[in-house]
């Protein structure tokens, strides 16, 4: 196994070193694009790629982009369905970041004719 690989096996988003203190009072807002999402169809075993966006007015926190790099990456050996990857990606960071507000789009790529947008936004829950 190479060393990423090793990397993205054992990382654990959970880790209180992959959020750091936002030392700005201010509201502002931080847009991250993940282009290269994939995680596999639990039922197929197909690969589903997608482009995650995230974006949160922090608090108190903020995540460290390597972190949220490896996090994603860590979806690509598992079975999990475009609904559960979304809310699971969403829930995660929200649970650890407590922010302002955010919003997470998981745009899939099109396969077998069916192109998935999921969309969670605190300011609609």
């Amino acid at each position: 196994m190479k060393y990423g690989e090793k990397e993205i096996r054992k990382f654990d988003i959970n880790a209180a070193e992959n959020f750091w203190p936002n030392p700005h009072k201010k509201n502002y807002t931080i847009n991250i694009e993940l282009p290269e999402f994939m995680c596999l169809c639990p039922r197929s075993g197909y690969p589903d790629f997608a482009t995650i966006r995230i974006s949160y007015v922090p608090h108190k926190k903020v995540v460290e982009l390597k972190a949220i790099k490896l996090y994603i990456n860590s979806f690509m050996h598992r079975y999990i369905s475009h609904e559960d990857s979304a809310n699971e990606i969403y829930d995660t960071l929200f649970k650890k970041l407590k922010p302002r507000s955010m919003k997470l789009i998981a745009d899939f790529n099109p396969r077998g004719n069916v192109h998935t947008i999921i969309e969670i936004d605190s300011k609609k829950i």
